[in-house]
């Protein structure tokens, strides 16, 4: 696999878990009503993010990491369509709201080379 393409993707992950701590608030406002506790699963998915990020690092850890992510991604895609079909989101461009879903089906595949 890949060097490039495997610390691309632990990276992206671990960052993206880190910002889930020093900056949470998009995080939280992505959030659909009817999940409860917002701040506790923006931090539960950040802490997931940063550990599956780093676990892709590991030989040990990284298929194991990669079946994580893709269940990650799965679970956090009621806040991605969530955020396209909400009149709260307006001011974002529709594109960037839509194209958030498509993506969802990239990244899946990303981590699905690692399994």
């Amino acid at each position: 696999m890949n060097n490039l393409s495997l610390y691309s993707i632990a990276a992206l992950y671990a960052g993206s878990g880190l910002l889930h701590f020093f900056y949470p608030e998009p995080y939280l406002r992505i959030m659909p009503p009817y999940i409860p506790y917002h701040r506790l699963m923006v931090i539960l998915s950040g802490i997931a993010e940063l550990a599956l990020g780093i676990g892709l690092l590991f030989p040990e850890t990284r298929s194991l990491s990669a079946w994580g992510l893709i269940l990650l991604l799965i679970a956090v895609f009621p806040a991605n369509l969530y955020m396209a079909t909400s009149d709260r989101f307006e001011s974002i461009p529709a594109w960037i709201r839509w194209g958030r879903l498509p993506l969802q089906g990239v990244l899946i595949w990303w981590a699905w080379r690692f399994t």
